[in-house]
């Protein structure tokens, strides 16, 4: 029992490694864990010792595995776990682990790329979708408000799009208009800026959208609603797609009859099917690649950052003059040493 609460008896041993053998003889020791290795190189700095660039190597290969990582987990995809610990890859294996993990980067990042782009025209054709749906009740109502604008019993009661010259001549009135899709938690201060800014010279109408459709760049699901802005002149025309710039809406081309409406409508939910079976086939693509990553991360983690130990490892060992060996200094426990020594040998004939 007594050494279980007293300190080992420990010896600082030189060890003297062949450099073909260093790696794979440091790998042993690094599996043993019996060795604590001293800095022979105090002096220099980090980045200027001799396996500085296959440190960095093994640092980029961990950031590779970082982002297909998170990409995992933001699928829910489980991880798996076998417990399993893999052996260290030899040198001459870190050519094929770097060709692995930038392949799978690069096909997870193209395939975001081209998910993100399908998303957001998808988006922009939703929106547009329901921008048709509605605008024929919009049209109705300013059809109406237009109608009773010209009834010269109601003019002093209402807010006129017409300037005075032009109510008293009895001539039909040609209205602009810009229809989009909005936040709908911006509609209110939107409203108001419109009413405001036009000085009541503008006909707003708008309806929400009873799902919330999907950002395509961070995910999320937000609430909008469509809207409709009806006016009279480029001016009003202007100030109205500023302050539509201004709150972020999407503006999107309405044809004025039902007829080109709808044909417009068909087109656009034709081309929505089309997307949305190509969306699918995107991601069922994207889901194997994560799956297939999923089996091996863990142990490509491993394999990673046990090579960068060992290199790291290396940068603490002094090189001989003829660069034929390499000298590490080790504290380590008395009772180990026939271990120790054996893991050299073994390393040795790895190599």
């Amino acid at each position: 029992m007594g050494e279980l609460f007293r300190s080992e008896e420990m010896t600082l041993a030189q060890l003297f490694l062949q450099s073909e053998a260093a790696y794979c003889c440091v790998s042993e020791l690094g599996e043993l864990g019996k060795v604590q290795f001293r800095d022979l190189n105090p002096d220099v700095n980090v980045f200027q010792r001799k396996f500085v660039n296959e440190v960095r190597r093994c640092e980029e290969m961990d950031r590779k595995l970082r982002f297909v990582e998170k990409e995992i987990r933001k699928a829910n995809i489980p991880i798996m776990d076998t417990g399993e610990n893999p052996e260290v890859p030899f040198p001459r294996d870190m050519i094929d682990l770097e060709a692995n993990f930038e392949k799978i980067e690069n096909e997870l990042k193209e395939i975001n790329t081209n998910q993100e782009a399908l998303k957001r025209n998808f988006l922009e054709l939703t929106e547009l979708k329901f921008i048709l749906r509605k605008t024929q009740q919009f049209f109705d109502e300013a059809e109406l408000h237009h109608q009773q604008m010209a009834d010269p019993d109601l003019l002093e009661e209402s807010s006129s799009l017409l300037e005075p010259s032009e109510m008293g001549r009895g001539t039909p009135l040609r209205l602009g208009f810009v229809a989009g899709v909005i936040n709908r938690e911006r509609i209110p201060t939107f409203e108001r800026m419109l009413w405001r800014v036009c000085r009541g010279n503008v006909f707003l109408r708008q309806a929400e959208i009873e799902n919330p459709l999907e950002d395509p760049v961070t995910g999320d699901y937000v609430h909008k609603s469509v809207f409709i802005i009806f006016f009279q002149g480029d001016q009003l025309k202007n100030r109205v797609k500023k302050i539509c710039e201004g709150f972020r809406a999407s503006l999107y081309p309405c044809p004025e009859t039902p007829q080109e409406r709808k044909e417009m409508a068909s087109g656009v939910n034709t081309r929505i099917d089309d997307l949305q079976m190509v969306l699918n086939q995107t991601e069922d693509h994207r889901q194997r690649v994560l799956q297939a990553a999923a089996k091996n991360i863990r142990v490509w983690f491993i394999k990673v950052r046990k090579m960068k130990a060992i290199y790291h490892t290396l940068n603490l060992c002094n090189i001989d003059v003829t660069q034929k060996c390499l000298i590490a200094e080790v504290w380590c426990p008395v009772t180990d040493l026939d271990s120790i020594q054996f893991a050299l040998r073994r390393g040795t004939a790895d190599s």
